[in-house]
């Protein structure tokens, strides 16, 4: 069920097909929550940095809704992303496109991520730490996300940065360690807020949204998204 709040006499018309995604206009923008409760409101999932040499199935990719493991409520639902980082730097993401903002206005976007992961931040695996050394990321572009077959290798078509570095259009969110000192699930936050990321939407209103985790640990990662929220605001210049 949609939720719009119209505030201050705004009428931002956003097209969205997803239901219980709760999108409600604020001031100059947009607050877009998904909870993967009904659906996977919009979002898709993909795998890039790997070679097409690599044997996929030992990649063990996998990703779509389900309830989250234990300890956590089996009752929800989750948008569940896994792979095995064959390549030591890979890179597991979501992404949704955004419409019906005003043609070529620059945005703020902060995202606020709510995670269940299992890994603790002093675990010691191949390559890095399971926690540590996997590093969570969003951005927004006008660019569609995507991977891009390029001499052999699939590489990711935007700049993420590489796993603790930042790129000019993904940022660190921060790591995916759980916050214990065992390995069981706990839901983590990540956000922004204090540092929104600029996008400016194209000639049709447009942008992408895009949240991943690029890795240092050469193992099996299995997280799950529990609840995205963005918020897309106008950005106001004096």
């Amino acid at each position: 069920m949609k939720k719009w709040m119209i505030l201050g006499g705004l009428a931002l018309a956003v097209s969205m097909s997803a239901c219980n995604d709760n999108e409600e206009i604020i001031r100059s923008g947009i607050v877009i929550d998904s909870d993967f409760e009904q659906n996977n409101n919009n979002w898709t999932a993909d795998l890039a940095e790997y070679s097409t040499a690599t044997d996929t199935s030992i990649i063990e990719f996998r990703s779509g809704r389900t309830s989250l493991p234990e300890p956590l409520d089996k009752k929800r639902t989750a948008f569940m992303l896994q792979s095995h980082n064959r390549s030591d730097d890979m890179f597991m993401f979501l992404k949704r496109k955004v419409n019906g903002l005003k043609a070529n206005q620059t945005y703020t976007v902060v995202f606020n991520v709510e995670l269940g992961t299992k890994y603790p931040a002093g675990g010691i695996g191949a390559g890095g730490s399971p926690g540590s050394s996997v590093y969570l990321k969003a951005g927004a572009s006008t660019i569609e996300p995507a991977k891009k077959l390029e001499d052999g290798f699939y590489h990711f078509n935007l700049d993420k940065g590489s796993q603790s570095q930042e790129g000019k259009d993904l940022f660190v969110l921060g790591n995916i360690s759980n916050g214990l000192d065992k390995e069981d699930y706990k839901i983590v936050q990540r956000d922004n807020a204090a540092k929104p990321v600029e996008v400016k939407a194209d000639a049709n209103g447009e942008i992408w949204l895009c949240v991943g985790t690029d890795s240092g640990y050469e193992g099996l990662t299995r997280l799950y998204y529990d609840k995205i929220r963005t918020t897309i605001t106008e950005k106001v210049i004096n």
